[in-house]
């Protein structure tokens, strides 16, 4: 049995995982391996004891610091895009995300790549990430302390970057930091009027695709404790 197994014993049926599942696949989620691995990350371990009865809700729920994890929907959606595959065929290697959080999106991803170089603003949220993503057994991530708006451009270029917080324009230092054939799955806008959008580049060029409707907590300049 694995680590990821054992953590979710006595927290939750795999009844209340497959029911989440199955409304994710009715919501147009159609990739089998996204599906699976939504079923099998134990959200709850990523929120408030308080709210662990809400963990597998397909919702959003508070952090604390102003932030949330998403709705798990959403996540799939997202991870369901980037990981779609290329024109060219790449598999992805090394990944960027932007908005830690407490981990939960990371998690899901990081079965998908060779490697997550994930960033996140404040402090006391990338330590609780640090703490699930340990205790889950998941070592393909980097994890930073910065300022999302500036990515990481030590590591570019990236196969994918995915970004958890809505800017109201795609950032110029994210796009430079996309590999050529790479994808950046983004939301973008003003409270209540964002998309989430995927951009494929294309040498000098950036294909845009408008995905669905939805609600970020805004991208956030500099760093906090």
């Amino acid at each position: 049995m694995s680590r990821m197994e054992r953590a979710g014993i006595g927290m939750t049926s795999a009844r209340t995982r497959d029911r989440l599942v199955e409304r994710l696949r009715g919501k147009g989620i159609a990739n089998v391996e996204v599906l699976e691995r939504i079923r099998e990350v134990p959200r709850h371990l990523f929120i408030d004891e308080a709210l662990a009865s809400r963990a597998y809700e397909d919702t959003a729920l508070p952090l604390g610091r102003g932030q949330t994890i998403s709705q798990p929907y959403v996540v799939a959606a997202m991870t369901e895009e980037l990981v779609r595959e290329r024109p060219d065929g790449r598999p992805l290697g090394k990944v960027l995300e932007i908005g830690t959080g407490c981990g939960y999106q990371t998690a899901v991803l990081a079965s998908f790549v060779r490697h997550v170089f994930s960033v996140e603003r404040i402090q006391s949220l990338l330590t609780r990430a640090r703490r699930n993503l340990r205790e889950l057994g998941i070592s393909n991530v980097s994890l930073r302390h910065a300022d999302g708006w500036q990515g990481w451009r030590s590591q570019a270029p990236f196969d994918g970057i995915l970004v958890t917080a809505a800017p109201e324009k795609v950032p110029d230092e994210l796009l430079e930091q996309l590999d050529d054939g790479g994808r950046l799955v983004i939301p973008v806008g003003m409270a209540g009027r964002q998309s989430l959008i995927s951009v494929t580049r294309n040498g000098t060029q950036f294909e845009r695709t408008e995905l669905l409707r939805v609600s970020f907590v805004p991208l956030v300049a500099g760093i906090e404790p």
